[in-house]
């Protein structure tokens, strides 16, 4: 196990140094002119080709990567152009805020997921089967954004029942938790569909499987047999669990945006409309590495769970 565990991990700095090329290349050949963010619109050349320097922009590409690659390895993610703070406090702050949505909204999705998921299966062509497979069709089908927008128009404006922006803490821990509930629900929905379709498609497969016949035949009780399928079955529903905690911190753009969540999506997309790109590549390259650590616990969990994993 432990031999597949280390090449996993040497595995992962490639993935990691890829990552790194894709997210500079990416935000230097995007349109626009970072410097237009920081100069007055009757800047001098002089005071252009100044900046340029002082920012390291007047240097080619590929040593304006290298660079930057080599600050990054010392935990040095630049000073942002608007606001000339270092990235990295603010990639701080604003992360410590997603990783608390995703994490509450992953809690929500994935215990509802998993539970609607092996009712469903197990009530085969029921009503509660038919139950469960509708709410997940309907939650894979709305958007993250749209369904925000209703959670504030009902819960906020009309009853006003929750706040709709921010993430005040002045109430304290339960000023903190109001604030996060609506974007909470709203980001846990999508996972929620396809964390229980998945699970119901992986409990079936194991369920029609000759040994789980076998175990029926001999008469072992529902609870035993329960236990057998989901057993099996975690290998795949692992998979995806991480592969959704992964979107959920990283993909909550939208949702942070019309939250006003002081996350890395919101912090994301305060940089790309002001063409701040020591944050873009900042956030980009921190939710990446996340996201391949994440992969990364999600095959050693595997392992753990399957032996069986770590001999292919």
């Amino acid at each position: 196990m432990w031999g597949y565990v280390g090449r996993r991990l040497l595995l992962a700095i490639p993935t990691l140094l890829g990552a790194s090329i894709i997210v500079f290349a990416m935000v230097h050949l995007a349109p626009g002119d970072p410097i237009s963010a920081i100069l007055p619109v009757d800047a001098s050349k002089e005071q252009i080709e100044d900046t340029k320097r002082a920012y390291g922009f007047d240097k080619p590409l590929p040593v304006q990567y290298l660079k930057w690659l080599g600050r990054v390895v010392q935990g040095d993610l630049g000073k942002s152009i608007a606001t000339r703070r270092a990235v990295i406090l603010d990639v701080r702050d604003s992360l410590a805020n997603s990783l608390v949505l995703a994490v509450s909204s992953s809690l929500l999705a994935f215990g509802a997921g998993i539970a609607l998921g092996l009712l469903a299966a197990f009530h085969q062509s029921r009503a509660l089967d038919k139950l469960a497979s509708a709410i997940a069709v309907i939650g894979v089908s709305v958007p993250h954004y749209w369904a925000g927008i209703i959670l504030i128009i009902i819960f906020s404006v009309q009853l006003n029942w929750l706040p709709a922006m921010g993430a005040s803490s002045d109430g304290g821990l339960v000023g903190y938790l109001r604030h996060m509930a609506l974007p909470t629900i709203a980001l846990a929905l999508i996972p929620l569909g396809v964390i229980a379709r998945v699970t119901r498609s992986a409990a079936l497969d194991i369920l029609n499987q000759e040994f789980v016949l076998a175990l029926r035949a001999k008469g072992l009780a529902r609870a035993r047999v329960f236990k057998h399928v989901v057993k099996n079955a975690a290998p795949q529903i692992i998979t995806v669990l991480g592969l959704q905690f992964g979107f959920q911190l990283g993909g909550s753009v939208l949702v942070e945006a019309v939250f006003s969540w002081p996350g890395t999506g919101y912090l994301l997309n305060l940089a790309i409309f002001q063409r701040d790109m020591p944050v873009l590549q900042g956030v980009i390259l921190v939710l990446a590495t996340f996201f391949v650590l994440l992969n990364l616990l999600v095959d050693v969990l595997q392992t753990y769970i399957d032996p069986r994993i770590a001999r292919h």
